[in-house]
């Protein structure tokens, strides 16, 4: 027979009176907890959970309870904090990276590095039971505490705890969640906290744990639940059992309460730790010196949470939260669209292609003209003169796909130029790389946006990437092609004999730079470039070295670094490009192990979305306009950079969600719903996010829908990855035989590729992708779609997706003369049912 119980543990504060002594246990199918009664209090003596159908004990329970006081509020001046080497770090980050100043000193003060206040360590004196629980008491000069604990029926490898602190003074107060046990560095499998850290090992030096996220802080840091992106620190321990705490919902912050942006209250810490620095997953609230953590004699704040303790990895139990606990699943159901994806791509068409609203200039170099969309944000030497092309794949896709004069004939032969008079062409050390990502008009030169460094993932970006989807659409571009030779015969020289890049290299002295981290980033991507394009053996067997290095030492350990120069390269979407590129190689060479880094970093950039707080109908006012709280939801939206350090911190997550497609490819890879349910959630029903008149949507969470701003570029992007994922979910729904071949991964922003420069399948029949101004109608904002036509065989296709969770009936309007084709007895009005997430393929014969 099973036992069950509810119990709450309670420390003995000092100068607590131990009560009547008693048994207590918690026990179900799945669980087993026993306290026995010391001097200290009751102490959990025995923690086990079934496992291959027998019970696993773990070694150190513990059951210890931690209450932070301050009579006063926390000092909020930094605190000194230390390198690999014990040394202190000054003045870091530099100056120049503004952005990030901040953060960084939020990062070093007492309360995130959990060294404010006073640190009560307790166990309970007294338990009862009731009902199914079990009620623990303690109490102090200072406080008296409660605690409920109890097996949850719905989910039997948890445990809910319910804390309730009654102040008996004034003062500043923070309960912790209690230590249930506690691991040693040599016994961890694997440890993280979402949206911010994950690893095996503690890291000393702070640079490396506590900015760029690389291995576990070797100290009790308490981050925020503002870029946490699922509330559920966990250990996962080598005997493959996972101990999790996760909040219950309502316990973090909402980042938009009411009327205006509430992102960075913090409500909620979170770590590895507890604050005597034994590795233990531990949450706080309220935090020492933040929102309802001052409290008078008298008042009450109450701390309820789950542990879930399971014999999986930290993947199950991270989802467990996610989807169980937080819902994500359910908030597909709330959304309402009001535009459809590909009605935004016809609008933002429109908009790249007026040269006002896109901001396109035409400068001369060397005797070319060269074209780029001006830049308005700070760049290196510039003097608001900066100009930078974005998504070339998209460029080149969209002027194909809408046969679009403008673009042909005024836009991509200057793009084209421009990337051209990008490379550097001198003899010596930097030849072949990129001379910068923006072309500044009145001095006549190109630069990076944050110094004079050149970076060799710059030239897989804005060489590798942008010459070999141009060299897809235009194979015979006998400079394109020299371009990209000489970018991948640089990379090679700059290649490590172990597969390894620098992160930068100094424009002067040709010194590497940022020697406090490695490159951990996809550069060996411009390799695969490289050997699909121009076929030469040595690319692809550097390519494979350089992927080899890198699962062995960034994705087997998670250790990612960014491409964004503004907040110092912390980690960001390059971690998803990653999951891509491996997918790529495995693509090119069948090696198994390339698959499986892929599906294990798509697991890690999981971690950097958004699943909480639980969405709802509640109606908020945001910029003077009514609007429903799942409309503002920053759940199922990615970071640009997370962590402690970036741009989430301030800006929550962005609309730019280059991942959608890629994940919904691992979703037919893996049948792992979760990157399904992330794609769709990230693509559909952001209509309060897009500019009305543009169909841009803002960057970043915190402007909803200002549109692109003064980076019209960013548009580019935009079409890139809605591509991208509608013709994935095309090719998911229809089994394959809806399908085109896939370009390149777009510089920066993420993994979404490009299409268009060869035709693919429908049903059998090749066919070439097509969108046309004005050739469908449909009132029904759910209907998405995307064109193909094979014209020896005079058919057209129309590929409709219904993106939402109830069946649809509706009618489309065509008009043939927009393609143009003479049909042969094809309706002009067609009916269409399509099932929920459904897909209909219409066949138009024609003359």
């Amino acid at each position: 027979m099973i036992r069950r119980y509810s119990m709450i543990l309670l420390s003995c504060l000092p100068g607590l009176t131990a009560l009547a002594q008693q048994p207590a246990a918690l026990q179900n199918g799945n669980l087993r907890l026993q306290w026995e009664q010391t001097s200290q209090g009751y102490s959990l003596k025995t923690l086990a959970v079934k496992k291959d159908r027998a019970w696993h004990k773990l070694p150190r329970s513990a059951g210890e309870y931690t209450l932070l006081y301050s009579a006063v509020k926390p000092d909020k001046n930094p605190v000194p904090v230390y390198d690999g080497n014990g040394k202190e770090i000054h003045d870091f980050p530099e100056e120049k990276y503004r952005y990030i100043q901040a953060a960084w000193k939020e990062l070093t003060q007492g309360v995130q590095l959990n060294t404010a206040g006073e640190a009560y360590h307790f166990r309970p004196s007294s338990v009862s039971a009731k009902g199914d629980s079990l009620v623990f008491k303690a109490e102090n000069t200072l406080a008296e505490i409660t605690a409920v604990w109890r097996t949850d029926p719905s989910f039997p490898t948890d445990i809910q705890v319910r804390m309730t602190l009654r102040a008996k003074t004034e003062g500043y107060f923070s309960l912790a969640s209690p230590t249930l046990a506690t691991f040693r560095e040599n016994e961890l499998e694997w440890a993280g906290i979402p949206g911010y850290y994950q690893g095996r090992y503690l890291e000393k030096d702070f640079i490396k744990s506590g900015m760029y996220l690389q291995g576990i802080p070797a100290k009790p840091l308490v981050v925020r639940e503002r870029t946490a992106a699922t509330l559920s620190p966990f250990i996962n321990s080598r005997d493959h059992i996972t101990l999790a705490v996760i909040p219950d919902p309502g316990t973090g912050r909402d980042p938009w309460e009411k009327d205006k942006k509430t992102h960075s209250t913090w409500k909620l810490g979170l770590s590895l730790m507890n604050r005597k620095a034994e590795l233990t997953p531990t949450i706080y609230h309220p935090v020492l010196g933040e929102d309802r953590s001052f409290m008078k004699k008298g008042e009450t704040v109450e701390l309820s949470f789950r542990y879930s303790l399971q014999p999986a990895d930290w993947y199950a139990v991270y989802k467990h939260a996610a989807n169980d606990i937080y819902r994500f699943p359910d908030f597909l159901a709330l959304k309402e669209t009001k535009r459809s994806l590909t009605n935004r791509i016809l609008d933002m068409h429109r908009y790249v292609t007026d040269d006002s609203t896109s901001m396109w200039r035409n400068e001369d170099m060397n005797g070319m003209k060269i074209g780029a969309q001006a830049y308005l944000g700070g760049v290196y030497l510039s003097e608001k003169d900066a100009m930078k092309n974005s998504d070339y794949g998209a460029m080149w896709m969209l002027a194909n796909i809408m046969n679009d004069t403008i673009l042909r004939s005024s836009r991509l032969p200057n793009a084209r130029n421009f990337k051209l008079q990008q490379q550097n062409t001198t003899p010596g050390f930097f030849h072949g790389s990129a001379g910068g990502q923006y072309f500044l008009y009145k001095s006549k030169r190109f630069t990076e946006e944050w110094g004079p460094y050149v970076e060799p993932i710059g030239l897989t970006y804005y060489m590798m990437m942008d010459a070999g989807n141009i060299l897809l659409f235009n194979p015979d571009d006998a400079a394109m092609k020299q371009l990209l030779t000489g970018a991948a015969d640089r990379l090679l020289a700059w290649m490590g004999k172990d597969g390894q890049w620098k992160v930068a290299y100094d424009h002067i002295s040709t010194q590497p730079l940022f020697t406090e981290v490695q490159d951990f980033r996809p550069t060996f991507y411009g390799l695969v470039i490289a050997y699909r394009i121009l076929k030469q053996q040595k690319y692809l067997d550097a390519a494979r070295k350089g992927a080899d290095w890198y699962v062995k030492n960034a994705v087997n350990e998670a250790r990612f670094l960014g491409v964004c120069g503004d907040a110092r390269f912390v980690p960001d979407f390059a971690t998803g490009q990653s999951a891509e590129a491996l997918m790529d190689l495995y693509d090119i060479t069948g090696e198994k192990k390339y698959k499986e880094a892929a599906i294990k970093t798509a697991r890690f950039y999981t971690a950097s979305v958004y699943t909480h707080p639980i969405p709802s109908n509640a109606v908020k006012t945001v910029n003077g306009v009514q609007r429903k709280d799942w409309e503002i939801s920053q759940v199922g939206l990615g970071f640009e950079h997370g962590g402690t350090i970036g741009s989430a911190n301030p800006s929550g997550p962005i609309l730019l969600a280059s991942h959608a497609g890629m994940f919904v490819r691992m979703f037919a890879l893996t049948k792992d719903s979760l990157f399904l349910t992330m794609a769709r959630a990230a693509a559909l029903g952001r209509d309060a996010f897009v500019d009305s008149a543009t169909g841009v949507a803002s960057y970043y969470w915190t402007n909803m829908n200002k549109g692109a701003g003064p980076y019209p570029h960013h548009a580019w992007w935009q079409i890139g990855w809605i591509t991208d994922y509608l013709l994935a979910e095309a090719e998911l729904r229809s089994g394959g035989a809806v399908k085109f071949p896939r370009g390149f991964i777009t510089p920066k922003v993420g993994p979404h590729q490009s299409y268009g420069f060869a035709p693919g399948t429908v049903n059998g029949t090749p066919a070439s992708l097509l969108l046309r101004q004005g050739l469908l109608q449909c009132d029904n904002p759910y209907l998405d779609y995307y064109c193909a036509i094979n014209r020896e065989k005079k058919q057209l296709f129309f590929i409709l997706l219904n993106n939402d969770d109830e069946p649809m009936r509706t009618t489309i309007h065509a008009d043939y003369t927009k393609v143009p084709v003479t049909p042969i007895e094809a309706e002009t009005n067609i009916p269409v049912e399509i099932a929920p997430y459904g897909i209909r393929v219409i066949t138009i014969n024609f003359r």
